[in-house]
This record gives C-alpha cells, sequence and structure tokens, in this order.
C-alpha cells in the first residue's frame, strides 16, 4: 500500500503453534452437509494496476496463472439452517464493498439461508492479482480509481464459487489436524517482535507461526473432496516487478494440490478443492533469505540491510527481501513456498486426523472503530481513533520497499522532514491534538479518518465476525494481525471459550484475514512503540489488538449452541461504490496490421524438436484482453495431437504457461501477444502447437471473437 503515497506525492511535487491443549481425538464423527466450489475471479490482465505493493509503475501487461475463489459450505445435517459459507479468493484482501454486493446477491438467489452473518470473505493476501476493487479511496489511487470491471470480476467468479457448493452439498464429515512447515516463512520485522515481553516470547520457538492447521472434507465414505488450511505467510514471493497476474504462493499451492488429486482435470474445473488460507500474515514474508543491499557500485552491495531500519546506506529503496529461488527467478520462489504449503497439506492429510463434531454457528457485526471506548482487563477505559498512518508506513518493507527519505522504525516527529509536513497537509487535514494524543507514538503522515471527500479515504466501520463449526473456530480478522498479535488474539478467545462454557478444552482457533474489510494492520502496543511499518499501518492506534479481542470475546455467548437472540451492532458502513471516481479509459478498438489478420502467427515455432525443460513460444496479431476476460475459460491452450485430434493438455491457469500483450501502437491500436510454455518434466513426446484465443473490439460494430494456432512443433 505504499505506493498509494508515493502517487500522491508525485503529483502534489510534479515458533511453536501455541493454542492451547492439543486436539484429542473424539469418540464419534458429526455429520455434516458439505458444499465445496470453485469459481474464476481474474480481472483485466492488461492496462490495469496490480493489488498489493500499491505501486503506481505495476500495470498488469499479461497473465501466469488465473486467480480463483474456493467457496467451502458446511451446515448441520439435522438443521441445514445452520451453516457458514467461507470463501477463500486469490485476492489481496476482502473488500466491504465487494463482499456487500456478494452478500446481496446470494441472499437474494437463496433467500433466508445466506446472509450477513454466515457468509466470509477472505483473500489470501497474495500481490499479483488485478487491482481497482476495493470501494476505500486510498487503495485506489495507484489504479486510477475504481475498476468495475475488476469488481464484477471478483464478486461474479465468488457468487459462481458458492453457487457451486451449493449444488453439491452432500452429507459428510470433518476432520482436523496441523503440521509445522519449516522454511516457508521468517518474520521480516524482527526487531519490533522483540520489543514483546521476554517472558510472552519464551513460549514460543519461533518470531512467526510455523504451524498449518487443516480441516479436511471428506464424503460419507471417507473419500477427501478437499480441505481448508491456514498458515501465515505473505503473498510476495512475486515482486514489484512482476506484471503479469497471477496467484502467488498460495494460489501455487491450490494448483499443486488440485492437480496432484484430478491431474487430467484443467485448472478450475476440479471437484477437490483445495483451500490454502491466509491467517496472521502481518510481519511474515516468503523471502526466507532474509533482507540484502541490492546498491551497484557500494560498499555495502550484497551485504544484509541494517537490521532496525532495513536501510542501505540510510535509503529503504535497495532493501530487498530474497525469496529462496531469487537467483534462478521470481517464479522459482514462488514454487518454492507454494510447494511447501502443499507438502504441509499433504502431510496433514495423510495423517491421522482429529474428527470434528458439534453445532455449526455464526456471528456478524459492524464495529466503529473512530473512537471506539472500552475497558482493559485491569479496568482502565481506552479508546481506538480515527484511521491515520504513520511515517514508517512510507518506508515501506523489505517485501516491497518504499523511497525518499521515509524509514522504518521511526517514531520521533521531530526528526521527520518539513518537507513531507507541508505535503502531508495538502494530502490530508493536519491531525487535531485529540488524534495526535490517540495516535501516540505514531508520528502521523496521513490522516485518512478525517478525508471524507470524494468519498471515504479509510474505512471507519469494520465487519467483526466468527464462524463455528463444533470445536473449530475461525475468527475473521478484517485486518493483518502480526505475529504476536494473532497469538494473543487466539489465546483470548479461546480462554473466553472455555470459560464462558460454549466449548471445552479442546477448543481450537485459527484467524483467517485480511477479511471482509480491509483495515490495514494489527500490531501489538509493544510493536506499535517501535513503529516498523506494521505498527505504522494499524491505523486505529495502538489499542486496535485490544479493541478486537475485546468485542471478539464479547460475542462469544452467540457462538453457543442455543441461541436465540441477535448481537447489537453499529450501523454498517455507508457503501461506496456509487461515489467512486473511474479514471482508466476503456478499450477505444484494436486493429490488425495491414496485410495481416488477428491471430495471425507473427513468429512461429522452431520446425527442430524442443525437450523437456525448453520454452517455446509464438507471437500472434493481438487485441486488447480487456475486451473479453475469458473468465472460466482461457486465453490460450497447448494443444496435443492424440490418434489425429488435438487434444487441450495445457491452459493459461497452468504455471508453465504465459500469456503476454504488448501495445505496439497506440494511434493505430496494434497489438501483439506472445504465448510461451516451459515444458515441464513428463511430458509425453508427440506433436502439439500453441493456440490464442482474443476478442477485437472494431470501430464499428461489436466485439467478436478470433483464434490462431502456430504450426505443429515436435517434443521428442
Amino acid at each position: 500500500m505504499v505506493g498509494a503515497f508515493w502517487t500522491i506525492c508525485a503529483f502534489l511535487a510534479s515458533g511453536s503453534f501455541h493454542n492451547g491443549a492439543s486436539v484429542g481425538i473424539q469418540s464419534a464423527s458429526g455429520q455434516y452437509l458439505l458444499g465445496l466450489g470453485i469459481g474464476d475471479v481474474t480481472g483485466p490482465v492488461v492496462e490495469t494496476n496490480m493489488m498489493g505493493y500499491a505501486s503506481i509503475s505495476q500495470v498488469d501487461t499479461g497473465l501466469h496463472m488465473r486467480q480463483r475463489s474456493r467457496a467451502f459450505i458446511i451446515a448441520e445435517a439435522s438443521q441445514p439452517s445452520n451453516r457458514v459459507v467461507f470463501v477463500n479468493s486469490d485476492v489481496a484482501m476482502g473488500d466491504a464493498g465487494v463482499r456487500r454486493s456478494i452478500v446481496s446477491l446470494l441472499s437474494s438467489a437463496y433467500p433466508g439461508i445466506y446472509s450477513d452473518q454466515n457468509i466470509a470473505f477472505v483473500g489470501t493476501h497474495q500481490h499479483s492479482g488485478v487491482g481497482g476493487y476495493l470501494e476505500n479511496l486510498l487503495p485506489q489511487i495507484t489504479s486510477l480509481g475504481y475498476v468495475k470491471q475488476a469488481a464484477d470480476a471478483i464478486i461474479n467468479g465468488t457468487v459462481l464459487a458458492v453457487q457451486r457448493a451449493h449444488q453439491n452439498m452432500a452429507p459428510g464429515k470433518l476432520s482436523l489436524g496441523n503440521t509445522t512447515i519449516i522454511g516457508a516463512n521468517i518474520n521480516r520485522s524482527p526487531t519490533a517482535y522483540l520489543a514483546n515481553p521476554a517472558d510472552e516470547r519464551a513460549g514460543y520457538t519461533y518470531d512467526q507461526d510455523k504451524e498449518m492447521t487443516l480441516l479436511r472434507f471428506d464424503d460419507m465414505n471417507g473419500n477427501a473432496r478437499g480441505f481448508l488450511s491456514f498458515f501465515a505467510v505473505h503473498g510476495t514471493s512475486l515482486y514489484e516487478n512482476n506484471t503479469l497476474v497471477s496467484a502467488d504462493n498460495k494460489g501455487m499451492a491450490a494448483y499443486l494440490y488440485e492437480s496432484l488429486m484430478e491431474p487430467s482435470a484443467m485448472p478450475g474445473n476440479t471437484t477437490f478443492i483445495a483451500g490454502f488460507t491466509q491467517s496472521n500474515v502481518g510481519d511474515t514474508s516468503p523471502n526466507t533469505m532474509g533482507a540484502f543491499c541490492e546498491s551497484p557500485g557500494q560498499s555495502y552491495d550484497g551485504q544484509p540491510c541494517e537490521l532496525n531500519n532495513s536501510t542501505c546506506g540510510g535509503k529503504t529503496e535497495q532493501c530487498h527481501g530474497r525469496g529462496p529461488g531469487f537467483r534462478i527467478s521470481d517464479f522459482e520462489s514462488n514454487r518454492i513456498i507454494g510447494q511447501s504449503q502443499f507438502e504441509g497439506a499433504r502431510t496433514v492429510m495423510d495423517s491421522p486426523l482429529t474428527p470434528v463434531s458439534g453445532s455449526v454457528r455464526s456471528v456478524h457485526v459492524y464495529l466503529n472503530m473512530s473512537f471506539h471506548q472500552f475497558m482493559l482487563p485491569n479496568g482502565t477505559t481506552v479508546s481506538t481513533c480515527p484511521a491515520a498512518l504513520g511515517y514508517s508506513f512510507a518506508g515501506g518493507t523489505t517485501d516491497g520497499p518504499g523511497a525518499f527519505d521515509f524509514v522504518q522504525g521511526d517514531n520521533s516527529s521531530n526528526t521527520q522532514n518539513p518537507f513531507w509536513e507541508l505535503v502531508k497537509g495538502a494530502i490530508t487535514p493536519y491531525p487535531s491534538r485529540e488524534q495526535i494524543n490517540c495516535q501516540y507514538p505514531k508520528p502521523i503522515l496521513l490522516n485518512t479518518g478525517y478525508v471524507h471527500a470524494p468519498y471515504e479515504w479509510s474505512p471507519s466501520t469494520v465487519n467483526i465476525q466468527m464462524l463455528r463449526v463444533g470445536n473449530f473456530v475461525i475468527l475473521i480478522l478484517p485486518g493483518e494481525l502480526t505475529t504476536m498479535a494473532g497469538r494473543r488474539m487466539r489465546e483470548a478467545l479461546r480462554a473466553k471459550l472455555i470459560s464462558a462454557g460454549v466449548l471445552g478444552q479442546d477448543a481450537y482457533i485459527v484467524i483467517a484475514g485480511p477479511g471482509n474489510t480491509y483495515a490495514h494492520y494489527v500490531a501489538t502496543r509493544e510493536e506499535y512503540a517501535v513503529q516498523r511499518y506494521e505498527g505504522a499501518s494499524t491505523i486505529y492506534g495502538q489499542f486496535t489488538l485490544d479493541a478486537y479481542i475485546d468485542k471478539y470475546s464479547s460475542l462469544v455467548p452467540f457462538l453457543a449452541d442455543n441461541v436465540s437472540a441477535a448481537p447489537s451492532s453499529d450501523p454498517p458502513p455507508p457503501e461506496q461504490v456509487s461515489k467512486a471516481i473511474a479514471l482508466q479509459t476503456g478499450v477505444v478498438f484494436d486493429a490488425a496490421p495491414l496485410g495481416s489478420k488477428f491471430g495471425q502467427v507473427l513468429k512461429d515455432v522452431n520446425s527442430t524438436p524442443y525437450g523437456v525443460g525448453d520454452t517455446v513460444s509464438a507471437l500472434f496479431v493481438g487485441a486488447n484482453p480487456r475486451n473479453n476476460l475469458r473468465l472460466e475459460s482461457t486465453f490460450l491452450t497447448i494443444d496435443c495431437m492424440v490418434n489425429g485430434v488435438w487434444k487441450t493438455v495445457r491452459s493459461d491457469s497452468h504455471p508453465s504457461t504465459v500469456f503476454r500483450w504488448t501495445r505496439t501502437n497506440t494511434v493505430l491500436a496494434t497489438s501483439t501477444v506472445e504465448i510461451s510454455w516451459t515444458i515441464e518434466s513428463g511430458t509425453p513426446a508427440g506433436t502439439y502447437r500453441i493456440s490464442y484465443f482474443g476478442d477485437y473490439k472494431p470501430i464499428i460494430g461489436s466485439i467478436t471473437a478470433f483464434s490462431g494456432a502456430s504450426s505443429s512443433l515436435t517434443i521428442a
């Protein structure tokens, strides 16, 4: 999210999983009705800003792997109205506007079945997807406002996933297990983590969670239909210089598992659904080799970044985290981290699991976080604050560094550059003394909670939601909790569930997020005082985590077996989409160069045989992919000749293929498409071809589909 600030400025300036008791074996499995579904949510793969790094220069140019929403429905067999819907979506974060539309469409299609209370919409927090879909202004800035095409793809694809899950609901069983995954994440702010009390840290082996929790879905015969797994690692395996839409490490893990279970099915068409869900992700990183200076010509080039501030020569720009495969390619790191999660899930799926039984319940309310007063356990009354981002927010992280003279870990307003003091006042109102005191010790850079024009810059009201399935409870959090914040949240809610008599000692709690609303970060008070990126991005002040623990704890009684009353709630946030600014221009028209036609091959495959590991490519006369997103379909196929008939063996959802679009002449509206395929190990020898599927928009008339194919190629 750092890049949004640079855009404004440029314009103006021209462990061990400590979850309490281990899960014990139950005497019997409860019976549920289970439904699983998947839907394509890939927005425009070209000419649109990507979501996550908030860099205005990161505009997509093609496709590596499609984004999907995976829906999981659990209902009591004896009382099917008691049900929950968990959507795990390959998007950066859940959003209140997108969720509002999803809930509206589903509640209209299935009156009295799906509602605001029982639908959870959670993003995998990947940073390589299409942006412009969030309804608040701040995350829209780098995408030149709201991108309806992107939002509609997410909404409609998610609804389709839930509909598919609803249609295939059948009696089944649930079971639970976990495993430790080493080498898939590190803490990117270890000095902030060290600010937490030593005795608290002593209860954990690592400074980030290494445990994957998995909920397995079986039919009544014990055959696996899918699973939901929870593991904390940022979706930043693909770096800020990537411009190909993809699903990052969790999408890769899902692809690997689903293709393992149904190797002959195309991605997105499997009946087995693998959910790799984000957890308390805030200070985690997949760049497991650490952060190093990329500073050619400097004495510190190749050396580890300065630890406290993550700088190189006093600046943040050249400090970059390195993934395990960074010397090979960005996609190799993505594959390795995805593979680690895939292997973790397979370990749990192949192990004895604990049956889950009991009631299905959900609770949902809205909470206005602006000056929300509540009482700490020690009896002190405290308050959250209207949203604000600190100076270290602009310093970025080692996964995506900031710029200028901003650094992480700077909480002294006396050292701020006077120029930025002027700039911040031009962007957002100068904070009042009340806001300064409330956000202390954060020096405020962007006072977004006080900006309401042309519409809300940041959310003031968030979704608070919990889902219960037997002794298993999912906390849906509207932000990114750090490692220790997540641990405190889980421990507090587990203790409350037990003390309130809702669950017994086998209570098991997981965190899923960022879901439903994106309200940035949630750091502990100790981490907040350090003011690295995570603390500076904890927008509601130092008591944000305490407020969430207090509110979620107060809702625990509504997860009990017998509940008749509904909890009180603040008013829902006003919708912002109807006010949204959209500055992205549409496709005007497409044209083929004189003497050519759409889909014509400009550069063909080689006539000499290819082998495993080779990359084969073809260049075509193209048209703008925004004309047709080809949802539930593909822009390309790799076809194999089988008994005289072309059979499709790869699509644009396979990680071995790349679809890249290039505008060759803006005035003449010409473009090309390059399709490449890196031949995987195990690919049979034979005759293949590359096919391209596009749609062109003429100056006059309707959008028209076309296709093209390369010459045959041989794999020896």
